[in-house]
């Protein structure tokens, strides 16, 4: 397995399967990630905060896949199949974007899910605990905004409340290609 071939993809597991293949595929010597966002749950009368996939039915692989290693992660209970053509023809996932996702969970800031977005401003944080991350910036509030990061592959995102004051406009020319909600270069959170 050359260092250069080592990619992540997107695995799609049976409901409420996540954690058991990712345990399955870490036990096997496997990189997994499963990003986790807590909700609120009613059991037995009693509210609580509990863990939860960010993406259900999904987690993520950094792997270079050739047949054997594809063989060991399908042989895994609970998969149901690495997201592409056939095994030769797997859709990997960029670098940026699980970066994105490994930040925003580990920031401590209150996820939750929200719709994909195509449509959108693209923007930068520019300090904080975010700084760097790019994702899809969604008005709602006078100075406050949902920054959308997205998995294009699996067609999910996850949002958080951002200040409007520390983003900035990427580079249209650099950006993925989406049209922007309320002109090109700007940024509005009202």
């Amino acid at each position: 397995m050359a260092l250069d071939d080592v990619r992540w993809f997107a695995l799609w597991t049976q409901s409420h399967c996540e954690q058991l293949v990712c345990d399955q595929l870490t036990a096997k010597g496997f990189e997994t990630y499963l990003p986790l966002l807590h909700q609120w749950s009613r059991r037995a009368g009693v509210r609580r905060l509990i863990p939860a996939p960010m993406f259900p039915g999904y987690l993520f692989l950094h792997a270079s896949i050739g047949k054997q290693s594809y063989l060991d992660v399908m042989g895994t209970r609970g998969i149901v199949r690495i997201l592409g053509e056939r095994w030769d023809r797997l859709a990997p996932i960029a670098d940026s974007e699980i970066l994105s996702l490994q930040r925003l969970g580990g920031s401590g800031l209150a996820l939750m899910p929200y719709p994909y977005l195509r449509e959108g401003q693209w923007v930068r944080i520019t300090g904080g605990a975010l700084s760097g991350v790019e994702g899809i910036l969604v008005s709602n509030k006078s100075s406050r905004g949902l920054l959308v990061l997205s998995v294009n592959l699996l067609n999910r995102s996850v949002a958080v409340e951002v200040d409007c004051t520390s983003v900035e406009p990427v580079d249209s020319t650099f950006a993925p290609p989406i049209r922007a909600l309320q002109g090109a270069g700007t940024v509005s959170c009202q």
